[in-house]
């Protein structure tokens, strides 16, 4: 067995094992909503009209799910007060939770709502009725970060607390789905609720605590699907995929650094479980402008949704968002449950990044590829494709693209390569030549249907 195919028969085993034996089964094996994430589009600054105003802008764009990140809730403006008073801030929703929720029902949408169940910050109420409740070394100023302080999690007391506070948000508005975030590390391990020869079982007892939440909350709402979130992958672990199927995988969601991040990810863990949106362009992380089919396609490697003010996309950008929610759900079962393929290199990377989905039958297949640095008179780009039946003819039924000066129709299909066939054989050992694509970050992806 060579390396590389060894290297992929292990990891189908770890895709599978997460999947199947470690996810929540209720949500294993339903379609999850595509969604539209407020957070980029807004940050703190949004009010219950805007917000409304974006669910029918993200309806419109053919999105399935609306969620509300951070912001909401106590005296929440920006990132230094507010964490731990999981109460709905009536000066920005003065119309209350419900009625988002219930404008978002009527769109045909389901809900969402950001927490961060773990975290409090110095300016709240919270904190001020409960400063002991804080990991934080007695007589030493503690280390902050994002203005934050862990919550002490080996305490009982607390994790009634954060349920009953949840609990009330939750049995108060229509919510499908949670985005449970974690947005820094463990420092200052000290709780006042054991004593000193006790305090190297708190680390311990804090995660132990985190999941006692997680579990009661699902017992209490089990309709209600978890994401995980640590300022994005942080919180990529089997143990919090017991209570969550899918993990928020990078705060990064500029394409380009999420090929790596994506493909890094998925050396442990199966596509159904990493949470990857579209966000806008240029991006604001890095300022790079990447094309939205781009973005797309490398979105794809995921659960699937979009990060960005949906206000701002003019008709022919929403109907192009429809037409790519289009594509993904007819391919979600190839995606999320098929055989994940890495079929570029490191050397490879320095040109293309490339990757694909085979099917279990092996009745059909998804190549994708993004160039990443552009060449004049470039050298043909041959991938060869993996776990196709060699003897089987495979034809190609679609094709959506980013590419510049090539044939497309308004949907940005390339027609010219629509009816290709070639044996499996053929794809897995010489490999599919792709014709030398040019623009900025140029991305093609073929779907490859076994024919009968």
């Amino acid at each position: 067995m060579s390396t590389r195919t060894g290297e992929a028969y292990q990891q189908t085993r770890f895709h599978r094992i997460i999947r199947e034996n470690v996810c929540p089964k209720e949500f294993r094996d339903i379609k999850r909503p595509v969604l539209m994430n407020n957070w980029e589009g807004t940050y703190f600054d949004f009010d219950d009209d805007k917000i409304m105003d974006i669910a029918d802008c993200a309806k419109e764009a053919g999105c399935e799910m609306l969620v509300l990140d951070d912001g909401w809730f106590g005296a929440r403006y920006d990132d230094h007060a507010g964490l731990g008073d999981w109460v709905v801030n009536r000066d920005k929703l003065k119309k209350g939770m419900d009625a988002i929720a219930d404008h978002v029902e009527s769109l045909g949408m389901k809900f969402g709502l950001w927490f961060e169940p773990e975290m409090v910050n110095e300016d709240s109420d919270l904190y001020r009725a409960h400063p002991d409740w804080a990991l934080t070394d007695p007589g030493r100023k503690p280390v902050m970060a994002r203005d934050q302080l862990v919550l002490d999690m080996s305490r009982p007391e607390v994790i009634e607390y954060l349920y009953e506070s949840i609990s009330a948000v939750l049995r108060r508005a229509k919510i499908s789905y949670i985005k449970w975030d974690f947005n820094r590390s463990l420092s200052n391990v000290f709780s006042r609720g054991l004593s000193a020869d006790r305090q190297g079982e708190v680390a311990h007892r804090f995660v132990l605590g985190s999941y006692r939440l997680m579990e009661r909350l699902r017992e209490s709402f089990p309709d209600v699907m978890i994401e995980g979130c640590s300022g994005g992958g942080g919180r990529f672990d089997a143990g919090i995929l017991f209570y969550s199927p899918q993990i928020w995988c990078s705060d990064n969601t500029e394409a380009i650094n999420r090929l790596k991040i994506q493909k890094g990810t998925t050396y442990g863990y199966p596509v159904s479980t990493i949470g990857s949106h579209v966000s806008a362009s240029p991006n604001h992380q890095t300022g790079r402008e990447v094309p939205l089919m781009t973005r797309t396609i490398v979105a794809m490697v995921g659960t699937f949704g979009y990060e960005l003010d949906p206000r701002t996309l003019s008709a022919d950008e929403k109907a192009m968002i429809r037409r790519q929610i289009d594509v993904f759900n007819r391919y979600y079962d190839l995606i999320q449950r098929g055989m994940y393929l890495r079929l570029s290199d490191e050397l490879d990377e320095e040109y293309y990044t490339s990757w694909g989905f085979v099917s279990e039958d092996k009745s059909e297949a998804l190549l994708n590829l993004v160039v990443t640095d552009v060449r004049a008179n470039p050298e043909v780009i041959y991938v060869r494709m993996r776990n196709l039946d060699p003897e089987a003819m495979y034809e190609v039924d679609n094709c959506i693209s980013s590419c510049e000066k090539v044939p497309e129709n308004d949907a940005g299909e390339k027609a010219d390569v629509i009816g290709q066939v070639f044996s499996g054989a053929a794809l897995m050992n010489a490999g599919y030549a792709f014709d030398p694509v040019f623009g900025s970050y140029p991305a093609i992806q073929l779907h490859f249907r076994k024919k009968c």
